[in-house]
């Protein structure tokens, strides 16, 4: 073993009935449960340096409640604010940490302090540890959700076998990256990552989705190993395959308020796949160096995408009939009537600013595996990008990571159009600006292991 050591723990963060669900815009209030949310948390340290990575069982968490954990759990534990990491699965079916309200006031406290009670037991839990990586495929559950259609428009989300598609804007990331870090005298840890919408249940009942059933699968075929789900650019895909072939439609529900397809024993294939894949390699992993824990923290200014004056007074008429419950009358169905909510509800909020937003990166590293906290929804083209230009033999790029900013289109969907861009709080640009600064701090990093 080398002189990292690695600790961990798990808590469940299941919330209680009657608390608000986000993710839709619509109101859904938690009926019940269908399987368990969990925070898990790794903590490593090699000797001079620690950090905290959390992985939640949770679709986001807004940036001003991400400081009120992270500042917990760093006076709880002494480890620093900037080497604390939360990133969530980005599950649909999950309760909203942070919001306000006297239910989500309870549960935010709650998970407080079982983040709290995490973290101090993985650093207890901290035992000299070795570090290996494989990379893996799991096809056919990932797909790009953006299309170019053949009247020229582009639509998130068209539906299944809508006669209208012409293609896909893009290529899914199958890739799945698997760390193996074999403890002394204590279980196994498999950190996986890989990409797409934790959105396949929908409802008002809780699941982890997907990343659940990844993790039971995968430990009750290793039942001394434990396993840590980070998702990663995933803004512009999800589960649907618009063209189903035989028995692809298995396990899904057809009928739904934005034409996508959705099913719990779908979820459970998908976490299935991706376990299948880590199975595949992950006794085969390559070993990695041993070396030197890091983390840094970067504040970026970026332009925001206000309307111009002219765009308003439509965009407050679509916004005031959507909160009176009369979408009907807005004459669009579907996704293309979430696109157009999300953008006047955007141009709405952006009418009077700000003209910028700060946006805070962050970056966890420890030998040669590094981990990238995206704020928000990045495409995959920023992630492959990431991962190929990585000075790092392992990049896990994480999305919604230590805050909710919003989704971080790549600058050609701004041009081309869809529910993210024209929904995006910023403007082209954004997630160009947010990797070259991501890769320099891996660079930075990179040269400080170096140095030491």
């Amino acid at each position: 073993m080398g002189k990292m050591q690695v600790g961990f723990s798990r808590k469940n963060i299941t919330p209680y009935l009657g608390v608000p669900i986000p993710g839709y815009y619509c109101d859904r209030l938690t009926e019940g449960v269908l399987d368990d949310l969990y925070a898990n948390v790794l903590a490593v340290t090699d000797g001079q340096k620690t950090a905290l990575l959390f992985s939640l069982d949770t679709i986001s968490i807004e940036r001003a409640y991400m400081d009120v954990l992270r500042n917990a759990v760093s006076q709880r534990t002494g480890v620093p604010y900037e080497a604390i990491l939360i990133a969530c699965t980005h599950t649909h079916t999950s309760a909203g940490i942070g919001a306000r309200g006297e239910k989500e006031g309870h549960y935010n406290e709650y998970v407080k302090h079982r983040l709290c009670d995490a973290a101090q037991e993985a650093l207890l839990d901290c035992k000299p540890a070795a570090f290996s990586y494989a990379k893996s495929r799991a096809p056919h559950i990932s797909f790009i959700r953006r299309f170019r259609m053949k009247d020229g428009t582009i639509e998130t989300n068209p539906g299944i076998d809508n006669p209208n598609i012409q293609e896909p804007i893009g290529v899914p990331d199958e890739s799945v990256q698997v760390v193996r870090i074999q403890r002394e005298g204590g279980d196994e840890i498999a950190l996986i990552n890989f990409q797409t919408h934790a959105d396949t249940i929908g409802g008002c009942r809780i699941s982890a989705d997907f990343p659940g059933f990844l993790r039971s699968t995968f430990e009750s075929v290793m039942p001394h190993a434990k396993c840590v789900f980070f998702n990663g650019a995933q803004g512009d895909t999800n589960h649907v395959n618009v063209h189903p072939g035989p028995g692809d439609l298995n396990g899904l529900n057809t009928d739904s308020f934005d034409d996508v397809a959705r099913g719990y024993e779908h979820a459970k294939y998908m976490g299935q796949v991706v376990a299948g894949a880590v199975l595949q390699v992950y006794l085969k992993a390559a070993p990695l160096k041993d070396g030197a824990v890091g983390f840094l923290q970067r504040t970026i200014q970026i332009p925001s995408q206000m309307p111009a004056k002219e765009q308003i007074p439509e965009a407050e008429r679509i916004v005031s009939l959507h909160n009176a419950g009369r979408d009907e009358e807005l004459g669009y169905r579907g996704m293309m009537l979430t696109t157009v909510v999300g953008e006047a509800l955007r141009m709405v909020k952006l009418k009077d600013g700000p003209e910028s937003f700060d946006i805070s990166l962050s970056a966890i590293v420890f030998g040669e595996v590094a981990f990238v906290g995206f704020p928000g929804e990045p495409f995959t083209e920023t992630g492959v990008y990431l991962k190929e230009h990585s000075p790092y033999a392992v990049t896990f790029p994480c999305c919604l990571t230590n805050g909710n900013e919003d989704y971080f289109p790549v600058r050609s969907a701004y041009d081309e159009g869809g529910y993210e861009a024209r929904s995006s709080n910023f403007c082209p640009g954004v997630a160009e600006i947010l990797t070259e600064n991501a890769l320099d701090m891996l660079r930075s990093l990179k040269d400080e292991a170096k140095e030491q």
